[in-house]
């Protein structure tokens, strides 16, 4: 008996363990994708996408340095919280159908014209290779670097998405009024977690924001005088600095922008963190940070230059991960602003 017994052993072995490795197959298969990103995705497909990219962004940035590297950072943000990092931000409307670009929270967004040129220029030299998803994923990037260092690596592999809704962006956008539980569930959602939250909220060094995304935290009126119900955890003095600025009508302004990072508004550091402390981070959703036990221990550790550039390059690398399509799903558009036929 025993010893019929040892001889069925090892094929039960090696029955559980196909089994076990079926299992983890079928799991890494319907994770998403996201494993099959890579480093030089492009190497031997198409050499030069990567330096393309890069020529294109840095060419660009040397004549807007003060507004395009934010919008180009938000608008890989904005695609990645909106059916994942697939381009679909980038997708023009058609008469049947209003594309998320043309949603109000992405009016903030910008740069598509510079992804264009890099698609155009890939197009010729590797046409039906790269993804526009890439792209926006190597612009955002680029947008900070130089010839000597990138704030971070860019894993590449993505394939563009064939679906863009305006109702979309509208319902998965984080807004700048949002309260702390609303911004955490909007992360959880795409797979984030609290730290995610924090550290990618630190994208607002750069950039700036309109009068009416903060407009109601001033207090009735917005006038540079009247701080009637004006938002408690909101600097006085800096409040009283944006009455100035956006008139008596700050909630309704969307013609006048402020840095959102007042002090350092045009380098990507952690001063926004500075700045929180101090009760001057401009949007509700910046303060709402500070509400979290949780959230607001982190900050503090953020002031550090070093630990903040080290952090942020694993969240938003964790971020380009998020619902990305591989394989043989979406596709390669030819055109970053339509599907294929």
């Amino acid at each position: 008996m025993a010893t019929r017994g040892s001889k069925r052993h090892p094929a039960a072995a090696l029955l559980m363990m196909t089994l076990v490795l079926l299992l983890l197959l079928l799991a890494g298969v319907s994770a998403g994708g996201s494993s099959s990103l890579k480093a030089h995705f492009y190497r031997h497909s198409c050499p030069a996408a990567e330096a393309v990219v890069r020529d294109i962004v840095f060419a660009r940035v040397a004549a807007d340095p003060a507004a395009l590297p934010a919008k180009l950072l938000r608008l890989f943000f904005h695609d990645c919280f909106v059916r994942g990092c697939d381009a679909s931000v980038l997708l023009d409307s058609t008469p049947d159908n209003t594309a998320e670009k043309d949603a109000a929270p992405n009016a903030s967004v910008g740069g598509f014209d510079v992804i264009d040129t890099a698609k155009a220029v890939l197009e010729a030299v590797c046409p039906g290779v790269v993804s526009c998803a890439d792209i926006v994923a190597l612009a955002a990037r680029d947008a900070f670097g130089d010839d000597k260092k990138e704030l971070w690596d860019v894993q590449l592999g993505r394939r563009d998405g064939v679906v863009s809704r305006a109702s979309e962006a509208r319902a998965e956008l984080p807004r700048p009024s949002d309260n702390f539980t609303a911004l955490r569930e909007s992360f959880e959602s795409k797979g984030l977690d609290v730290k995610d939250l924090v550290i990618l909220s630190g994208a607002h060094t750069i950039g700036v924001g309109h009068c009416n995304a903060f407009g109601a935290r001033l207090g009735s009126g917005g006038g540079a005088n009247s701080a009637a119900g004006a938002d408690p955890t909101l600097n006085a003095a800096y409040a009283t600095q944006l009455r100035a600025t956006c008139g008596p009508s700050a909630s309704t302004n969307n013609a006048t922008a402020v840095p959102m990072d007042p002090g350092s508004p045009a380098r990507f550091d952690a001063h926004y963190y500075v700045n929180l402390k101090l009760g001057r981070g401009l949007f509700a959703s910046d303060a709402a940070l500070l509400t979290d036990r949780r959230a607001a221990g982190m900050i503090h550790r953020l002031t550090r230059q070093g630990y903040f550039l080290s952090e942020f390059k694993n969240a938003v690398r964790k971020m380009g991960r998020v619902g990305v399509r591989t394989g043989g799903k979406g596709e390669i558009r030819r055109n970053c602003r339509v599907v294929n036929k």
